[in-house]
């Protein structure tokens, strides 16, 4: 579904004017650690893993980033996107690459499609006001089946000692009284297509630890999934399951009067 501020909004339209500010934000951003890449390295068994969803989003074009420091973290804008994703934004010139946000571009600006966050651009090596050829692909999670198990050899039983091992099992449960497990809380389900809300994705863990701890004290069921690329880690903050669209509601409306403006819905 598996920093103190992040980013990602709702099925609503986003608005990026409250992605671009002051330094108020300056200690979200990534520090000296490189940001995550796109492309997904083989999880464990169990897991689930990042695939790309061209059939969601794909475009290739220009994009810009205008000097300007963003708030957000690692995102881009394009017009007409429906809802925001998650995106792999990849620099077609250098093959740099890194995981973000896909937003929809308000504001009808002169220039390329595409509108590159300061930390987007920092990642990806793209100069300020410099149009660079960039790709971007929404992605999805995708459940990894545990590969099957190869079936053991039958091995012949010993009737005797089947027998007496049977016996010794009936003596011991008569000589001692075993105290049931306490049983197991079932685990929060939900009907919503989207039950969790995205605050961010970050590539410093105590960034992320630190949202988390924020979101926790407003008594928000906040928690930090821990994801690889091509062997490097980053961190995605959320919130949820949301029991109810009005639970929902009220969860992303405080995470986003915290100061969280682009937090979104997401299936998982």
């Amino acid at each position: 579904m598996v920093g103190t501020r992040g980013a990602l909004g709702l099925v609503l339209v986003v608005s990026l004017a409250g992605c671009e500010g002051t330094n108020a934000f300056d200690f979200l951003k990534p520090g000296d650690e490189a940001d995550a890449p796109a492309e997904t390295s083989a999880p464990r068994d169990g897991e689930t893993r990042d695939v790309e969803a061209p059939e969601i989003f794909s475009e290739a074009e220009a994009g810009l980033w205008d000097g300007r420091p963003s708030l957000g973290g690692v995102w881009v804008a394009y017009p007409d996107v429906p809802e925001p994703e998650r995106v792999v934004i990849r620099n077609a010139e250098n093959g740099s690459s890194v995981i973000g946000a896909l937003f929809r571009r308000e504001r009808d600006n002169p220039g390329p499609r595409f509108q590159i966050s300061s930390d987007a651009a920092e990642a990806l090596n793209i100069l300020a006001g410099a149009p660079t050829q960039i790709e971007v692909i929404a992605l999805k999670r995708e459940a990894v089946a545990p590969p099957a198990e190869a079936e053991a050899p039958a091995e012949s039983v010993d009737p005797t000692a089947l027998a007496a091992a049977a016996i010794a099992e009936a003596e011991l449960e008569e000589t001692e009284t075993a105290t049931p497990p306490a049983p197991t809380p079932a685990p929060q389900s939900s009907t919503l297509t989207r039950p969790y809300i995205q605050i961010g994705i970050f590539n410093v863990a105590a960034n992320a630890e630190a949202t988390e701890a924020q979101l926790r004290g407003a008594g928000l069921a906040a928690q930090t999934f821990t994801q690889e690329s091509q062997g490097r880690t980053f961190y995605r903050v959320i919130v949820g399951p949301a029991q109810s669209e009005s639970a929902r509601a009220d969860a992303l409306d405080t995470a986003k009067s915290m100061g969280f403006a682009d937090a979104y819905f997401v299936t998982n």
